[in-house]
């Protein structure tokens, strides 16, 4: 569940302009705020079912969004690259070959 979430918030943190002001807002009360789906439809004075619907048909508007755009996906391959790069300059490994491949890694991501 922690996965999912976590997941969930950095495509909505990619995302969150796409999505109308309503998504947006029960998106963030659910996902950062921790609100439950009850107190969302209080806050909103609709159902708790039209608080879970919005909510999913959402989270799927977003993964739809990644398959498309990957900007999640890049950015999960740009931390990786930076942290070899990190790990190479500690460890004083100037391999300058392995270097070179890891920005060239980076400049084919943009």
């Amino acid at each position: 569940m922690l996965e999912k979430t976590t997941r969930v918030n950095y495509l909505f943190d990619f995302y969150q302009s796409l999505l109308t002001k309503k998504q947006r807002n029960y998106m963030s009360l659910y996902y950062l705020d921790d609100f439950s789906l009850g107190e969302i439809a209080e806050e909103y004075d609709v159902s708790r079912q039209a608080v879970y619907d919005n909510i999913k048909r959402t989270e799927t508007m977003l993964e739809d969004y990644e398959s498309k755009l990957h900007l999640f996906e890049k950015f999960q391959e740009r931390q990786e690259i930076i942290q070899k790069l990190k790990l190479c300059y500690n460890n004083q490994q100037l391999d300058r070959e392995a270097i070179n491949e890891l920005m060239d890694a980076l400049e084919k991501l943009d």
